[in-house]
């Protein structure tokens, strides 16, 4: 199998090595750099598979590192490491570009669960296992989960989503009209429904309803304690 290739930016020697020896002893390729600075630089010359970042750090933060990232248009998945841990530095952490918190300290396990994840390499749903002919009309949306493609129908618009809401968006039409359970997609993509785990889906769903919001007549609804449904229209 082709190792997947990581660029950690970490400005804790200490911690970075520690992460270095343990991916690569799992097959991985780790390319560290010590502050966002030089993160951007490695980046730009290594094109990594994903990007594991330590948010405070000197020179620029692991969210400025990102936002400067994402203003390129490139979707390298995200994994932030953090000790932070108010709503807010949540919110901002994704709003500055990042896919997934993972919050310090954490098991080295748990840090290549989090990392496949992203990439789609694990999961009861994961792109091997899928169907390729498998796709859902919702409202004036084509969703091909296989490709992971959003199409909107009127215009021909279309839209590759991220590993994470396209497992979501099927869930969400498999379950079309009945209630998603939180816990049960948490457990699944996640791992775990820590307080973490929760926002950043909650993140992904609102990412989901802007990426729907084409058509009035898709919504996805929050039944407080219970989960989401995915209601449109047509489909």
């Amino acid at each position: 199998m082709e190792k997947i290739s990581v660029l950690l930016v970490e400005d804790e020697t200490t911690l970075a090595g520690i992460i270095k020896d343990a991916l690569e002893a799992d097959n991985f390729t780790v390319r560290i750099a010590s502050d966002g600075v030089a993160g951007l630089d490695l980046f730009s010359e290594s094109r990594p598979d994903i990007i594991v970042s330590d948010v405070m750090m000197p020179r620029l933060s692991g969210f400025e590192m990102v936002q400067k990232i994402r203003q390129t248009g490139d979707n390298t998945p995200v994994l932030f490491l953090t000790a932070k841990t108010s709503v807010d530095d949540v919110v901002e952490g994704f709003g500055a570009g990042g896919n997934d918190y993972l919050k310090k300290p954490f098991g080295m396990k748990e840090l290549v669960v989090r990392i496949m994840a992203l990439l789609g390499r694990v999961g009861m749903n994961n792109v091997q296992g899928k169907d390729s002919t498998s796709e859902y009309t919702v409202g004036q949306y084509l969703f091909v989960p296989a490709r992971r493609l959003l199409t909107y129908l009127p215009d021909g618009e279309k839209t590759e989503l991220p590993n994470r809401e396209s497992e979501i968006l099927e869930r969400l039409c498999t379950s079309r009209n009945n209630v998603l359970p939180t816990k049960e997609i948490l457990l699944d993509l996640w791992g775990d429904d820590d307080f973490f785990s929760t926002r950043s889906f909650q993140v992904l769903i609102s990412r989901l309803r802007r990426r729907l919001s084409k058509d009035s007549g898709i919504s996805i609804v929050n039944f407080r304690g219970e989960g989401y449904k995915l209601i449109c229209g047509t489909g």
